[in-house]
């Protein structure tokens, strides 16, 4: 049986950019038996009463904060369009030669060294169109699904949390967890930091933010999906102690419409990542 933790402000403080490790975690797996002591870098911490501004402290969600964490995650979202359309291809070396392929064919059909020349153009150019097409479709599913009413979807049922990452007064990060009782896991989900305040470590408190709720509520692991294209990312779950456990080149999106043409100019890949706190 699991439960909730009581409300709370859990600050941390921080002390490493994206691409270092936190104190507290390992880049080898990791393996958690119990809460950590009081001292240790998971334990949680009263938020500053003199109300300073320059640490980053992380809270759960309040109903006045939805405007801007809408604005963060389609934001975010929005992000993935051109990272999809043209770092994406760099991941996919089949359609690589595809497209090669279609270009070398227009030359043969046409005999125009200019449409040849302008093929590669059209190609990257609908790439982008479908990847805006896809990607919207996934955000308006997501803004009338769990983003439409967070506080009913995370933070009223048991074994979920949202938190937002506060700096200067503002919230510049979001994260939430939603617990799955039938593998004893939490999910990590929603992930995203504004772009104006990226390379503080924000992005890896909230991990651990997630870890701590976590290890409080005795679930066994702690599981995400990414459809990430940045090494970054990538990287980011790595330090926090995740481990990659599956990969998929045919992931649908929820609002794809699998079409022909969509196959052709949109392909996502899929990442599963697990970190176990403690053996069952």
């Amino acid at each position: 049986m699991h439960f909730s933790s009581p409300k709370m402000v859990c600050e941390t403080k921080i002390v490493a950019d994206e691409h270092e490790a936190i104190p507290g975690t390992k880049k080898e797996a990791m393996m958690w038996g119990s809460p950590p002591s009081s001292g240790a870098a998971l334990s949680p911490a009263e938020p500053p009463k003199d109300g300073r501004k320059d640490g980053v402290f992380i809270r759960e969600f309040e109903r006045g904060d939805e405007e801007e964490v809408r604005r963060i995650f389609c934001e975010g979202i929005m992000e993935r369009i051109p990272n999809t359309a043209f770092r994406g291809i760099k991941q996919q070396p089949r359609i690589q030669f595809l497209y090669a392929l279609l270009t070398v064919m227009c030359f043969y059909v046409t005999k125009s060294v200019t449409l040849t020349c302008c093929a590669p153009l059209i190609l990257m150019g609908a790439r982008y169109y479908y990847s805006r097409k896809v990607i919207q479709n996934y955000l308006e599913c997501a803004l009338h699904t769990d983003m439409a009413d967070i506080e009913a979807y995370y933070m009223t049922p048991t074994g979920s949390c949202f938190w937002v990452a506060m700096l200067e007064g503002h919230i510049v990060g979001i994260v939430a967890a939603r617990g799955h009782e039938e593998d004893n896991a939490v999910e990590l989900r929603r992930m995203s930091v504004d772009s104006r305040y990226r390379g503080k470590g924000i992005a890896k408190a909230l991990g651990r933010r997630v870890l701590e709720y976590a290890v409080r509520n005795n679930y066994a692991a702690v599981v995400l999906g990414t459809t990430a294209v940045k090494l970054a990312a990538h990287k980011l779950y790595e330090s926090l102690g995740f481990r990659r456990t599956g990969q998929s080149e045919n992931h649908r999106l929820p609002g794809m419409s699998r079409s022909p043409l969509e196959r052709l100019f949109f392909q996502i890949r899929h990442s599963q990542y697990r970190l176990q706190l403690r053996e069952e």
